[in-house]
Formats: C-alpha cells, structure tokens, sequence
C-alpha cells in the first residue's frame, strides 16, 4: 500500500508518517512537560519547519542543474524534492542549540525529538522493506489498437510505469517532462498507463498538447492502481529487470524530483542496451 485513503481523500504513507512522527513528538514532549518544564509544542514545530526547509534546499543545492533554467520551481514544493539527513541534521542542531539557551525545554524537547526521529526512521525503513518486496502485477491492459497486453510482457528490462488520466492537473503539468525523459533515456521503458478513460479522449488530449508519447496503455477499471496500493493520481513507480519495486512517487515530477528517482536505475553507459529490451506494440501519437 502506497496511500492512506478516506473515501475522496488519499495521502501518501511517507508523507503520513512524517506527520505522525511530529505528532508523537508533541505529545511526548507535552507529556514530558506535565512532570515539570516547558511545553515544547510550538518549538517541536519550528523545528520541523526548520528540518523541511533544510531538506528542500539541501535537494535544489544537489540537482541544481534542473532547476537552474526555471528558478520559480524551487518554491512549488509539490514536486516532494527533499533531502531528508540533511533536514534531520538541521533539526538535531537546531534543537541542542535551544536546549542550551532554555534549559526548561531540554528535557520534553529533547524526549520529544528522539521519539518522533525513532519513529519516523523505524517506519520509514519498514515501509521501504516493504516496497522492495512487491512485485510487478499480472495486469491485462490495452494499446490504443484495442490489442490486449500484459502488463509483464514488458518485464525484462528497467520500468517506469506512470499512472495518470487527462482531467488531473499535477498528470498534465508532468507529462511534459516525462516525455522529454522518455526521449533522452533509452535505455528505460515508460509506461503511461491511462485510469479508466477513453482511447478516443487520451488520444485527443495527446493530439491537442502536441505530446509525442510510447507505450500508452489503458486500464479502464484501474486494477494497476489497486493492485500497486495507490489510488492517487499521478503515481510513478519504478521496477527493476527482474520486476521488482524500486520505488514510487506519488504526486507531480519535476525534473529534479525525476531525475532522482531515475538514480535508481543504471546510468546510460552501463544500463541494459535499448535492443536487448523486448519491444511491444506502441499508441497513439507513440513514434517507437
């Protein structure tokens, strides 16, 4: 499972749990306080704003060069473009420094800090065990000619497969850059795996942006997305050759946040070459 969903609403479990970790913090600390010293509450929040933004710039120092033609992108935040030791690094100083200038908040502070970081590495890690133990599913999808296909036909080489739909904004502002890295890495196969629309309506909305994709597929019951766990959209997972999840992203991709997902993978020069990589029938507006 890759979200947390309460009927309309769906949230992303990495995310859950940073939220979950800060507030298990406040509620140490609080109960910390009760048996003598200050309520850490809103410096355990502080703190957390501090670590965040020590994350997000810690990831635009690092890939820089994504953002460096387009400056605007380092404020949109939906792109989930952090770093997190760095954050936490940030946040563990941060807090010694005013532990030492306050001693009443040392203590709640400092029991609430360790919980919320424990916790937050613990599930964290879990979390990660358990994406790498899932599988590529046995889905049957369609191409645009109408042909059924099997979702592990495409087995045998690195996947990125995308979940996405034409009325979602954050699928339509990425697909721009998933194409661009669909062009300039060959050596991966992207799956664009359209929930539960029309090929006639994928197709005119392909036509009308001018998107030049390969390898648009159709679930029209949105199986992939139940069986991966995720029933937001867009979702990006990524597969070894074997079929196995590397990791996922739920949300827009930006370039940066892309580009450090594809670290997973090989580089060019030493990944699988594109014609060892089994070949199936294209889409529309798909040049393959």
């Amino acid at each position: 499972m890759l979200t947390f969903t309460l009927g309309t609403f769906a949230i992303a479990l990495n995310h859950l749990l940073l939220i979950s970790a800060l507030a298990l913090a406040t509620f140490v600390g609080w109960r910390v306080a009760k048996r003598g010293g200050e309520n850490p509450e809103s410096a355990l929040f502080s703190l957390f704003l501090l670590g965040m933004l020590a994350a997000r710039i810690a990831f635009v120092i690092t890939y820089w060069a994504q953002y460096r033609n387009d400056p605007w992108q380092i404020i949109d935040l939906r792109d989930g473009g952090f770093l997190a030791w760095p954050g936490v690094i940030a946040l563990v100083l941060a807090a010694l420094l005013r532990g030492w200038r306050r001693p009443g908040l040392r203590r709640p502070m400092g029991f609430g800090v360790a919980s919320g970081l424990a916790f937050w590495l613990l599930a964290t890690f879990s979390l990660s065990l358990y994406e790498q133990g899932t599988r590529l599913p046995e889905i049957t999808l369609r191409n645009a000619a109408g042909e059924t296909v099997q979702l592990s036909d495409y087995q045998g080489g690195p996947l990125v497969i995308n979940l996405w739909a034409t009325w979602c904004p954050p699928c339509r502002r990425e697909m721009p850059v998933l194409e661009n890295a669909q062009h300039q890495r060959p050596d991966l196969t992207f799956l664009f795996v359209n929930q539960a629309e029309s090929m006639q309506s994928v197709a005119t909305f392909l036509e009308t942006q001018g998107l030049s994709l390969s390898n648009v597929l159709f679930d029209g019951g949105g199986r992939l997305g139940q069986a991966v766990g995720s029933m937001a959209l867009p979702t990006t997972l990524f597969y070894s050759n074997d079929g196995r999840l590397l990791g996922s992203h739920l949300g827009e991709l930006s370039q940066a946040s892309l580009a450090r997902a594809l670290e997973s993978f090989d580089t060019p020069d030493a990944a699988i070459p594109p014609t060892s990589v089994r070949k199936l029938p294209c889409t529309a507006s798909a040049t393959c």
